[in-house]
């Protein structure tokens, strides 16, 4: 399945969809400049001293998910540089087995709901914002900045939360799509241990708003053969672990 999705009624409401090979799966984080370009090149995500290891940072396995929450990396500076960060499936399932859901289901929380982050002069990556509450219809919209949750980087709970997924022209699909924040007590092992490697994939992003500008009627299926959207597959997980994701409603 690409990750150009089209509404499908087969599709489960919450599933991990991505793109992975036998070792690695692909996770997505928009960055500024600067901290892309010191990533990139030294192969660290915190190679740059404006990366700060102390805010929670949300990870994405949907290129379209990340394409929207960067409006296709034009949305601001701070999320110029869209990076893949590809990660090992044990390390990923690591986060997943720590994970805490954002707010509950069924109406018992799961975790605490998260609070707006406050507006920073220059932000240092898209996503040390915290998403709104799991399962919600009202995510941020592009352009839209959120208030800083003061308790976020001092728990060591990763967070889990299903989004309304999208397709790579930013409309909103009726099943969900899965979003892991990382916290400030592992944002050293992660970015020291887990990431095999980071990729710079803005320009294909913008290409791809720039032919689905030029060429509305482009089929997703081309898109694909152009190298503009990954291939997208079910990432299938344990029983346990769909259980405590609540991948099972």
């Amino acid at each position: 399945m690409a990750a150009a999705h089209t509404h499908n009624s087969t599709v489960p409401y919450r599933q991990i969809r991505a793109h992975y090979d036998d070792e690695t799966i692909t996770v997505y984080q928009a960055y500024n400049r600067a901290i892309a370009a010191a990533a990139v090149k030294d192969q660290k995500l915190h190679a740059s001293p404006l990366f700060k290891p102390t805010r929670m940072t949300w990870i994405k396995p949907s290129w379209a998910w990340m394409l929207y929450r960067a409006g296709y990396s034009y949305k601001d500076p701070g999320q110029e540089r869209i990076l893949a960060l590809r990660m090992r499936h044990v390390d990923f399932l690591g986060l997943l087995q720590r994970a805490v859901l954002t707010s509950g289901h069924g109406g018992a929380k799961a975790g605490p709901e998260l609070e707006p982050e406050t507006p920073q002069a220059a932000p240092q990556e898209s996503d040390a914002t915290n998403p709104p509450p799991a399962d919600s219809d009202k995510e941020t919209k592009p352009g839209r900045r959120k208030h800083r949750d003061p308790a976020a980087g001092k728990s060591p709970d990763v967070k889990v939360q299903w989004d309304p997924e999208r397709t790579v022209r930013l409309d909103k699909l009726e099943y969900r799509s899965l979003q892991v924040g990382i916290p400030a007590a592992l944002s050293s092992e992660w970015t020291e241990k887990w990431i095999v490697s980071i990729e710079d994939v803005t320009d294909r992003a913008r290409e791809l708003k720039r032919v689905l500008d030029e060429e509305p009627d482009v089929s997703d299926m081309e898109l694909v053969k152009r190298g503009l959207v990954p291939v997208e597959r079910p990432f299938d997980v344990s029983e346990e672990l769909q259980e405590r994701l609540k991948m099972v409603i």
